[in-house]
């Protein structure tokens, strides 16, 4: 993560002529400023614009000079720049300002299923540039970013990266709330009856305590052979499990089935129990 995170970060600003294009890309040439032969480069078609253009002969002409941001070199050395990033002056001026680790304010403006938009205080006229992925919305598990925020709802979140290419602002809530597995650093060894929240293919996910889920594997629970962990077990039901590993670098916390040696040739039938619906 940390190393796409600085793949992203600005880059330096250079002036270039249009020379052509090679099929959706522009080739471009510094400009020196003593006239001497300069380096010649090339735009992607991707960092042409932040807008939806057909092709760039749309925004660009041949002799034209622009502003580019340098994003890195081909194998064959050549360079490769972003027309994108220097786009909108305010709004690059804007990202620039912001710093990683700096908390900001905003409103929300959309909640998708993916992520959600933010506007900032700051940002220039017209333009969204926050966004929260669902992972850095919380520590803990949920369906939908809609069980965290709501549209209109005031926030403060933790910069990670300001992206000039794509004009965004990558947010966390996350950041700005505490990992609950601090807390539980020192519950290795325990044994705990839990509830089954999530059943994949190689083991389960158990709750065990408000935002801090453990995983347990297919191997624990039985040493019969097994498809997958639903012929075993079902989500809802209580299963004794021993914490064998809390790891905060990695944010995740290992099981072990409780009981026998290692949990192995334990009838989950003994350690599980099917939650049953209050009487009203």
């Amino acid at each position: 993560m940390q190393s796409l995170i600085n793949q992203l970060w600005p880059g330096v600003v250079r002036t270039v002529k249009v020379t052509g294009f090679d099929g959706a890309d522009i080739l471009v040439q510094l400009v020196g400023a003593d006239g001497a032969e300069a380096e010649t480069g090339r735009i992607p078609q991707h960092e042409a614009s932040l807008r939806r253009i057909e092709h760039p002969s749309e925004l660009f002409e041949v002799g034209q000079e622009i502003d580019a941001e340098e994003i890195g070199r081909w194998r064959e050395g050549q360079l490769q720049l972003s027309a994108r990033a220097c786009e909108i002056p305010a709004l690059r001026s804007f990202l620039l300002s912001l710093e990683e680790g700096q908390v900001v304010a905003g409103t929300v403006s959309g909640v998708r299923n993916f992520g959600v938009f933010v506007h900032v205080d700051g940002e220039p006229d017209g333009l969204c540039t926050g966004f929260i992925r669902v992972p850095d919305l919380t520590w803990g598990w949920i369906e939908h970013p809609s069980e965290v925020v709501e549209a209109g709802q005031r926030i403060a979140a933790e910069v990670i990266i300001a992206e000039t290419r794509s004009g965004q602002v990558m947010l966390s809530l996350k950041a700005l709330q505490e990992d609950p597995l601090i807390r539980f650093a020192d519950q290795v060894g325990r044994v705990l009856t839990r509830p089954i929240t999530k059943i994949v293919p190689f083991g389960v996910f158990v709750q065990l305590a408000p935002a801090v889920v453990g995983f347990l594997h297919l191997s624990e629970l039985t040493d019969e052979p097994v498809e997958t962990p639903d012929q075993l077990v079902n989500e809802g039901e209580l299963i004794t499990v021993r914490v064998e590993e809390v790891d905060l670098q990695r944010h995740r916390v290992r099981l072990a089935a409780a009981g026998g040696t290692g949990g192995r040739n334990l009838s989950p039938k003994l350690v599980t129990t099917r939650l049953r619906p209050v009487q009203k």
